[in-house]
């Protein structure tokens, strides 16, 4: 029997806890209620969740300095709910690696759904059946010297070095670099990569293409490999071959 995926909910307001707690068990999962950010950093050390929904608005605390630890010392899941809607904080909390922002107050269906659609985009199917023995080594796309295993969901660099990418980064280079030389709009690959429609101010993959850069271009200032189209959107340069 599968067990139940772990999540935790850190918001100071125990209520608001409870309230996420109660609910997403009733949806199947397992859920750990916490209060600061030192009680998540010894979660994530002893039973690290899945995924982390995240408020910023902590007492005391900086919930971007915790959402950039997150990132640097574990691949897990993050959704910052929060009620600063601001659209600095927003670009922000996608800058240090957010997989979703939501503002209170939300539609639990919604955030449901909002989380769904990350953890399949970290892992694939718990149903998906197994692999044949005899089946094709992991996909391999390789342009400009990178290397991107679609299976393992994984970035080398041309030294063969793994570069860690957010899931969202990876699901935005693994689309690009399936429609390569194809100019692909920004709803195009909201859809593809976040399963939704952008609105005319959404800088989600803006934001997303800029990190990108910064991890694979040689000068982010002028890329060579992801290039921006004036009013269309983002194109893969370099070819991509396939092994």
């Amino acid at each position: 029997m599968t067990s139940p995926t772990h999540l935790a909910v850190l918001d100071d307001e125990a209520d608001i806890t409870q309230l996420l707690a109660s609910y997403l068990a009733g949806q199947g999962f397992r859920v750990s209620q916490l209060h600061t950010g030192t009680a998540l950093i010894d979660l994530m050390a002893s039973d690290a969740p899945a995924l982390v929904l995240l408020d910023l608005g902590l007492p005391g605390e900086d919930g971007f300095a915790i959402a950039r630890q997150l990132r640097e010392h574990w691949r897990c899941g993050l959704v910052i709910v929060t009620g600063r809607g601001d659209a600095v904080d927003k670009v922000v909390g996608l800058e240090v690696g957010a997989d979703d922002y939501v503002t209170k107050p939300f539609d639990l269906r919604e955030l449901v759904a909002r989380i769904k659609a990350v953890l399949r985009r970290l892992a694939p199917p718990s149903d998906a059946p197994p692999a044949r023995a005899t089946a094709a080594p992991a996909t391999m796309l390789r342009f400009a010297q990178w290397e991107l295993d679609t299976a393992a969901r994984r970035l080398l660099d041309p030294k063969g070095q793994e570069v860690a990418l957010t899931t969202g980064e990876f699901d935005l280079l693994n689309t690009l670099a399936t429609h390569p030389g194809r100019v692909l709009s920004r709803d195009f690959l909201l859809e593809h990569t976040r399963g939704r429609d952008g609105g005319p101010f959404d800088r989600t993959i803006d934001v997303q293409i800029g990190r990108l850069r910064r991890k694979i271009e040689a000068d982010p200032e002028t890329p060579q490999i992801i290039k921006s189209v004036r009013g269309a959107g983002y194109i893969l340069v370099p070819k991509v071959e396939a092994a």
